[in-house]
């Protein structure tokens, strides 16, 4: 994901100062580090929130797209808030899903009104993707709960390089409704991680979110 961001970032004119990968945690502590307008965070949940407070204490501002580690959400924030650091987090970077995630709010709000249905989710992603289910997923289906009142039971399936797929379903004994979402390479969500570190740019201290890009 590292080397599709720069690829991404470089074409759209930005210079990558220092990059930092799994045993390099040293460079956090140096001058090229420190030099940073913004840090794009793609790593595992056991080493984010470690990696944002570095980023923080070298007063670099975060943009971040691991998922797994979000139950610690709300300490982050308040240490966040505490030291004057900045993060930008999202489950999913791609345009086309926080597209389809605006559709699925609204899709469940509907499905409500009928009887008959039965929901459940789908997703697939490459077998380096760490957590089960997807950040992505878990959205998906939190948004299907309050907006339709019951929790999809979601399939976590992990095969060869997949970028990435999001399936939800509602199914009657007389037909399926799909919303779907594929993802044909990691370019979108190099490119809406590279936006939102553009947004980050002279932004106020504080926690952002696509909702705020989107707007």
């Amino acid at each position: 994901m590292g080397h599709v961001v720069e690829r991404i970032a470089t074409g759209r004119g930005h210079e990558i100062v220092c990059r930092i990968d799994v045993g390099e945690e040293a460079k956090f502590d140096t001058p090229q580090f420190r030099s940073a307008d913004v840090a794009i965070e793609f790593t595992q949940p056991t080493s984010a929130v470690e990696n944002f407070r570095r980023a923080w204490k070298a007063g670099v501002r975060v943009v971040s797209g691991t998922t797994g580690w979000t139950t610690q959400i709300e300490d982050v924030k308040r240490e966040m808030t505490s030291v004057g650091g900045s993060l930008f987090w999202t489950s999913n970077f791609s345009l086309g899903v926080n597209i389809v995630m605006e559709i699925n709010k609204r899709l469940a709000l509907i499905m409500k009104k009928y009887d008959g249905y039965s929901v459940d989710l789908t997703e697939v992603h490459h077998t380096e993707k760490k957590d089960a289910p997807s950040g992505t997923a878990i959205v998906l289906a939190d948004q299907i709960e309050t907006y339709y009142g019951t929790r999809p039971q979601i399939e976590s399936v992990r095969e060869g390089m997949v970028p990435g797929i999001h399936e939800i379903r509602y199914n009657s004994a007389v037909d399926i409704i799909t919303l779907r979402h594929e993802a044909k390479s990691r370019d979108g969500l190099a490119l809406g991680a590279v936006l939102a570190a553009e947004f980050m740019l002279n932004r106020e201290p504080g926690f952002y979110g696509m909702e705020d890009l989107m707007m």
